[in-house]
């Protein structure tokens, strides 16, 4: 059931919002639109069904802490 309303929810956020780009050519806001909507979609499934996920948080820590060491050590 869950997974019904959620599929309900992300196509009406699709229908109601792709239009609008394309007819106004919005290529770009479109590829971010895509990329941020594919995004929702598989965690927002991945919570229902209760799948292995990593956490957004643990991904950027790991990019983002090697370059914070760094700039703190050519700052100290």
């Amino acid at each position: 059931m869950a997974v019904a309303v959620l599929t309900v929810l992300f196509g009406a956020i699709i229908a109601f919002e792709v239009p609008k780009l394309i007819k106004e050519k919005m290529w770009r806001e479109l590829a971010v639109f895509s990329v941020m909507i594919l995004l929702a979609v598989v965690l927002s499934f991945g919570l229902i069904l209760d799948l292995l996920l990593i956490n957004p948080v643990s991904a950027l820590e790991a990019v983002f802490t090697p370059i914070t060491q760094y700039l703190d050590g050519l700052l100290t």
